[in-house]
């Protein structure tokens, strides 16, 4: 384990947009500066994501300084949205978490993303995300909390286990899908230079200076099976995870991290494993 290393860094400034892959990045307790605090949803309050529209996985969203993001998209034209004022809370739900959040200013931004999917939609900005939503209760330490992501702050997964399970989808029903990009699983930091698999038995690493702390296994829905080129769907790789990854009634690929310290990592930092 001497030789593993973080091989890149991915935030995502609106859940469910494209990613950026930048050089370095400060670690915030609730996840990566920038990632995820806007999310669209949908005219009941609720997360609008891949799950219902994969043609998200086609919408960029490039982060402005100061935590605004400039929104682009195939056939409408770019626009840029500055961090809402303090203009009053809404109330929403992201998987059964309620959540206050400040809605986009004005109605440019609402009309935007509503435009490009063809339904009612809201842009919302998590503006104090050291309140607003706690890490599940069942995994996390008092007063830990995450942005729009899924449950946790960060996704790690590893270059060994994806080429591993590249293997098991050559070997399956649907070979002609793989072998599938990393991006598929939408993480924030890859590691590379690890046996597959191995992070399943870890529960407490450092990347360069920064610490982290292993939750649990990451259970996988079916934005994996979107081509975050295309937007198309196929079967992996949650066929083959069902066959060799389930784990509590999960498929599972990649693991939660939850920060315990701040800090900044980069691209080539050392990842020690500490437990």
């Amino acid at each position: 384990m001497g030789n593993a290393r973080l091989q890149s860094i991915h935030v995502h400034p609106v859940k469910a947009f494209r990613g950026l892959a930048p050089r370095e990045a400060v670690v915030e307790p609730w996840g990566l500066a920038g990632d995820r605090r806007w999310v669209l949803i949908d005219d009941g309050g609720k997360v609008v994501t891949q799950r219902e529209h994969p043609r998200l996985a086609l919408a960029a969203a490039e982060l402005l300084p100061g935590g605004g993001v400039r929104l682009s998209a195939p056939g409408m034209e770019p626009l840029t949205v500055p961090v809402p004022g303090p203009v009053g809370l809404l109330s929403m739900e992201i998987f059964r978490d309620k959540v206050e959040a400040v809605p986009a200013e004005g109605e440019e931004a609402h009309a935007w993303c509503s435009a490009y999917l063809g339904a009612g939609m809201r842009l919302v900005y998590m503006d104090d995300p050291a309140t607003r939503r706690p890490v599940d209760p069942e995994y996390a330490l008092p007063g830990e909390t995450v942005s729009f992501a899924d449950g946790y702050p960060l996704l790690l997964t590893t270059t060994a286990s994806l080429d591993a399970l590249n293997a098991l989808i050559a070997q399956g029903d649907r070979a002609d899908e793989g072998p599938l990009p990393m991006n598929r699983f939408r993480p924030n930091v890859v590691v590379a230079g690890t046996e597959a698999w191995a992070e399943d038995g870890w529960s407490r690493l450092t990347i360069g200076e920064v610490a982290f702390r292993v939750t649990k296994p990451c259970g996988r829905c079916v934005v994996t099976t979107t081509d975050q080129s295309t937007a198309e769907r196929g079967r992996e790789p949650l066929l083959s995870l069902g066959r060799h990854r389930r784990m509590g009634g999960k498929l599972v690929f990649g693991q939660n991290l939850v920060p315990c310290s701040r800090g900044t990592i980069r691209v080539g930092d050392p990842v020690t494993i500490i437990e």
